[in-house]
């Protein structure tokens, strides 16, 4: 943890698991952590403001050996696939990856994790934070797919920015500059077993590195950060800044399983016509039918910075003194030197334009409702 004002304090239980990572990032200088599907998570080695530009200029290095993989194989391992989501699966083929929700039997949504497809019949569910592993276990019991679904000893690095597709041919050679945009190759780094995929949180261009021997993290850190020494790699968290200029959703702070895809703007994710039955299918279709009561919004809060970068609790929205919503997401963009966030609002509330107001710890800030990604929303940069 971080004490503000006072001496920093850092103490490690065993109730929270580490990744392979752990020992090289905190010998590199992280100072602050988070917890993440039980595990810690490092959040900072500097200013978060440069780590930001480090990020955007030049390459970052994230463990997030917190994003555990849940492995699902076995016969009918596609058809349970496709039994978990409400994204229609056809079209992803081996060697692959999807960004997918996970829906429960009301639409609501249990995590939004990227899908890789390993084979015919096996995948990885990289998760965010939230129990997918019994989710998926828990289904399996109740039906009559032959699956075996597991926890494999995998733990991902993410390696992001612009010059991360340097970085990552110093590693593993120039095949990688061919890597399609959500594809993966496997390979090995000096020995070291490895699914590198070109994916990543930071809407930059990026790779993340999938470590399939836990027993080698620090090996594997020291190669990395050998490799990327001439394109000035340095360790990081991920960037809160970054993720919301680019849009991008944090489970279960932005969404839960008490929101549905349609209110969180990602009913792109769903296919209610595909072949392949899913869980929350009617409820997800009658949801479309009647329509939303409220949506996710971008918002805009014009003046100083608010709060620096992370919001401690949801704040209340008001309109006219009635509190309408609540704010998930806040930080004054380097780029563009504006608050910008996310909103939960009714319908009503939700047209361009509308003003609301925020409840701060400091008091009651004007905000307006903007369109969101706010900085490249056809996602050229990464897919560059």
């Amino acid at each position: 943890m971080v004490i503000e004002g006072g001496q920093t304090t850092l103490f490690f239980g065993t109730w929270y698991r580490k990744s392979p990572f752990f020992d090289a990032a905190r010998h590199a200088g992280c100072y602050a952590y988070d917890v993440y599907n039980k595990m810690y998570i490092p959040s900072n080695f500097a200013d978060p403001i440069e780590e930001y530009w480090h990020l955007v200029n030049h390459a970052t290095v994230w463990d997030v050996g917190c994003e555990r993989q849940v492995e699902i194989r076995g016969p009918d391992g596609y058809e349970f696939m496709e039994y978990l989501t409400p994204r229609d699966l056809t079209t992803c083929t081996v060697g692959q990856a999807k960004y997918v929700v996970l829906t429960d039997e009301q639409g609501g949504i249990i995590n939004d994790p990227v899908l890789t497809r390993l084979g015919k019949s096996r995948f990885w569910l990289s998760t965010a934070d939230s129990d997918v592993l019994l989710w998926a276990k828990g289904v399996s019991y109740h039906s009559d797919f032959d699956v075996e679904i597991r926890e494999p000893d995998v733990s991902p690095m993410q390696i992001q920015g612009p010059k991360s597709k340097d970085v990552l041919r110093a590693l593993v050679g120039p095949s990688v500059s061919n890597l399609e945009y959500y594809h993966f190759l496997e390979t090995t780094i000096d020995g070291i077993p490895v699914i590198v995929t070109r994916t990543g949180w930071s809407a930059e261009v990026g790779y993340e590195v999938y470590l399939c021997d836990g027993s080698r993290g620090t090996d594997l850190w020291n190669r990395v950060m050998a490799a990327g020494k001439p394109f000035d790699l340095r360790p990081t968290g991920p960037s809160e800044y970054r993720r919301i200029e680019a849009g991008i959703l944090n489970y279960p702070s932005d969404i839960d399983w008490n929101h549905n895809p349609y209110e969180a703007g990602l009913g792109w994710l769903v296919d209610l016509d595909k072949k392949h039955d899913f869980i929350g299918r009617a409820a997800l279709r009658k949801i479309k039918r009647e329509g939303v009561k409220r949506k996710l919004v971008g918002v805009e809060v014009p003046g100083d910075e608010v709060v620096r970068p992370w919001l401690p609790h949801p704040w209340p929205v008001r309109k006219d003194g009635k509190e309408v919503g609540t704010l998930t997401a806040l930080a004054m963009s380097p780029r563009l030197q504006k608050n910008i966030g996310y909103a939960w609002l009714p319908i009503p509330l939700t047209k361009l334009g509308t003003e609301i107001e925020i409840e701060t710890p400091a008091g009651s800030r004007k905000a307006i409702v903007v369109k969101k990604p706010f900085i490249d929303p056809k996602k050229e940069t990464p897919k560059s």
